[in-house]
Order: structure tokens, then C-alpha cells, then sequence
């Protein structure tokens, strides 16, 4: 992961309905997306949206039903135009692209993994896999050998000659993934790509994600309506809300510090000690020196559940936290306690509605 900026999104705004030019200034002006729609009978699907989505990182978009998050992700390919704004894209504007441009991107720069799969139903499951690469005029033998070496990476070896409806939902979602990756497309997007799926399979496609992702490093924007996923999948987490983004970041700071009552409704039933990272909460080292009478070693990115368990409870000790096995901070259990109590927004500069 780097900090290079692969996709920025600059003051974006979608509305839908008959003049959203018309209704775009009403917004502007400080109309709600209620009476905007109550007054002018348009809708407004996104509201001034600034993200930077970085090269090799998970940037993952969440929200409730209605919160425009799809939407957004549809505007990365240029499925959905917008009203108003900039999509760059390796430092170029997309939405100036003509045809052939934007045909070259959702080919060969873009690949898009949907929550119903969308497999062909009469190709076998290693044509689905190659299904891009046939597109762009790739040979069959080329594109099945490519094939069927992802569908070995995430777990089908052997089930390339089956048809889609012959494979769990899991193993389909499986197929999805292998598309994906036999593209070879430097950016992914993944549209609540495994809430269809049971919660044990979908725990499974969020490790299997994660493994892939630390060799791969694709620039990956993941939507998704769960908090727990997305506090688990992402670099960098934003969440929409009536088209706005309320709160963005790395996803152990807006659990720590939510900046608004509605982030802080999201976050109230985490279990934080199973989320919250020792990194997070602990003190770095004063001057480098190691304090005595510590209690142990705690390693860097673990949970704050593994000290829980490594203290039996007991408030009194304190553990020296180590990256790379080198000491870089400590961590009290006092402090440990302190973090497992939710923040309120109004000590974090909470938004006024």
C-alpha cells in the first residue's frame, strides 16, 4: 500500500429527475434532500462527495439502504453520469472520456464484482473467469490457462468444466472473484459482494479478500451496509449517509473518535474489544526506553481482546507493544478499559443538524 492517490473524487453530486441542473442549485443553496424532493420532485443521490482513494489500499464505502453508496461506485465506471463534479483516474478526468476511452477502462483498468454474482449461466465456470479477457480478443487457450490459475488461488481447483448452478453461493461469489482477478485490472470494485452470502461463507470471501490483497495490492473500493466488514476489510473507511459523506478515515480513528451523532449510533453495538487494534490506543515509547515491570509482550496489530485474555482481567499490569519485533509503545490496561467505553460525538465535535 502507498499513499499515491489512484481515484479522487472531487465535488460530486448526482440528482435524478427531469432538470437536475435546475435542482442542483436548490442544493446548493442549503435544500434537503427531503425537500428536494417534496418541493421540486427530484432526488438527490449524492451531495458534494471528496474522496481520494489510494493505490494498493481497501477504500471501503458504507451506508444504510438509500445512502447513495451504490450509486457512487457507479459513477468510478461511468455506469451512472454525474450532475456535477471530477473523477480522476490516474490523474486523468474520466468524465471527459470519449467511447473508446471509457471502453478501455471498464476493460482493462476497472473490473466490477457484484453481490448477484452475474455469472452466464450456459458457460462453464472457467469461461466465466476468463470472461474479459475473451472480450478484449485474448486467445481461448490464454485466457482459460489465466483462468483456471485463479481459480485455483481462491479455492475452485478442479470445478473449471462445471456450470455456475452446480456451485454453492459461495463457490459462485468464488467464481465472481476469479473474474476479477483473471483481468488483471489494477483497481476493483466491489459492490456489497458478499451480503448475499451466509455469515460463516461470508467471513471466509472476508479472509480470503484480505490474503489475496497482501500480495496482490489492487486498489480496491468495497461497498458495503455492515460495520463490522467494513471495520475489518478497510485502509480507509467513508460513510455516506442521505448522499454526504458524515464522517471519513482510517477506521480505528472514527471508532475512537466519532464525529457525529448518527457515526455514533453506527459504532454503540461494536464489540470494541474484538475491533479496536492495540496500535490504536497505545503510548509510544518516551525517548525509545523500555520501562521495567511489565507484564509481557503484546504485538502491535493485535485486538485489545487478545490483552484481555493475556491479563486474565487484571487492571494493574502493563504490556510493551511490539511491531516488527522491535518495542514501540506500551499499553496500560487502565487505558485498555477506557477504550472499551464508547465515545460520544459531542466530545469529538459533533455535526449540528
Amino acid at each position: 500500500m502507498t499513499n499515491d492517490i489512484k481515484v479522487s473524487i472531487k465535488n460530486l453530486y448526482k440528482i435524478f429527475g427531469s432538470d437536475p441542473v435546475m435542482a442542483l442549485e436548490h442544493v446548493k443553496n442549503g435544500t434537503s434532500k427531503t425537500d428536494l424532493l417534496s418541493q421540486h420532485n427530484h432526488v438527490l443521490g449524492l451531495q458534494d462527495i471528496n474522496i481520494d482513494i489510494r493505490s494498493g489500499a481497501i477504500t471501503v464505502i458504507m451506508g444504510l439502504s438509500g445512502s447513495g453508496k451504490s450509486t457512487l461506485i457507479r459513477h468510478l465506471n461511468r455506469l451512472i453520469e454525474p450532475t456535477a463534479g471530477q473523477i480522476d483516474v490516474d490523474g486523468d478526468n474520466v468524465l471527459a472520456y470519449d467511447e473508446a476511452q471509457l471502453r478501455n477502462l471498464r476493460r482493462q483498468v476497472m473490473s466490477m464484482v457484484f453481490q448477484k454474482f452475474a455469472l452466464l449461466p450456459h458457460r462453464t465456470v472457467a469461461q466465466n473467469a476468463g470472461t474479459m479477457l475473451k472480450v478484449r480478443g485474448v486467445g481461448k487457450r490464454e485466457y482459460m490457462a489465466e483462468a483456471e490459475k485463479w481459480l485455483n488461488r481462491v479455492g475452485l481447483e478442479g470445478f473449471g468444466e462445471r456450470y455456475p448452478h452446480q456451485l454453492s453461493g459461495g463457490m459462485q461469489q468464488r467464481v465472481g472473484i476469479a473474474r476479477a482477478l483473471t483481468s488483471n485490472s489494477p483497481i476493483m470494485l466491489m459492490d456489497e459482494a458478499f451480503s448475499a452470502l451466509d455469515p460463516l461463507i461470508r467471513t471466509d470471501m472476508q479472509d480470503l479478500l484480505l490474503e489475496l490483497q497482501q500480495e496482490l495490492l489492487k486498489t480496491i473500493v468495497f461497498i458495503t451496509h455492515d460495520l463490522d466488514e467494513a471495520l475489518k476489510l478497510a485502509d480507509h473507511l467513508v460513510i455516506l449517509k442521505d448522499g454526504f459523506i458524515v464522517q471519513q478515515g482510517e477506521p480505528q480513528h472514527i471508532l475512537l473518535n466519532p464525529n457525529d451523532p448518527y457515526i455514533e449510533d453506527f459504532v454503540s453495538d461494536i464489540n470494541r474489544a474484538r475491533v479496536l487494534r492495540i496500535r490504536s490506543i497505545m503510548a509510544p515509547l518516551e525517548h525509545g526506553v523500555v520501562p521495567t515491570g511489565t507484564h509481557g509482550e503484546v504485538q502491535f496489530d493485535d485486538t485489545l481482546e487478545s490483552v484481555i485474555a493475556l491479563s486474565d482481567g487484571d487492571t494493574s499490569q502493563t504490556f510493551v507493544v511490539v511491531q516488527n519485533q522491535q518495542p514501540v509503545g506500551t499499553l496500560t490496561m487502565k487505558d485498555l478499559v477506557k477504550a472499551l467505553v464508547p465515545r460520544v460525538a459531542s466530545q469529538a465535535g459533533a455535526r449540528k443538524y
